[in-house]
């Protein structure tokens, strides 16, 4: 394995990752503001409600991106796998 491929590798380990968690990062961003709008809005200022919605939200977003996340990551694991025979000497 030569350094540039490593480096690669790990490049794409990180855009995988970042593609994977953006959807759930993303909802709980709205939520929160949502969230604190509301809150701003109405002078309620309990923090349990936003850390709770925000959880709840999530979770469902996740449940929901699953089968993607999950169908990204086993594509890429095919793809590291199908390159280690390039590295196994004949």
């Amino acid at each position: 394995m030569d350094a540039q491929y490593a480096i690669d590798l790990c490049q794409h380990m990180v855009w995988t990752g970042l593609i994977i968690g953006m959807p759930i990062l993303f909802a709980g961003v709205a939520i929160g503001l949502m969230i604190g709008l509301l809150q701003a809005l109405t002078s309620i200022q309990e923090q349990t409600i936003a850390t709770v919605l925000k959880i709840i939200v999530m979770l469902l977003v996740a449940a929901y991106t699953m089968p993607w996340m999950t169908e990204i990551m086993i594509e890429r694991a095919t793809d590291i796998f199908h390159t280690i025979p390039r590295f196994i000497p004949d």
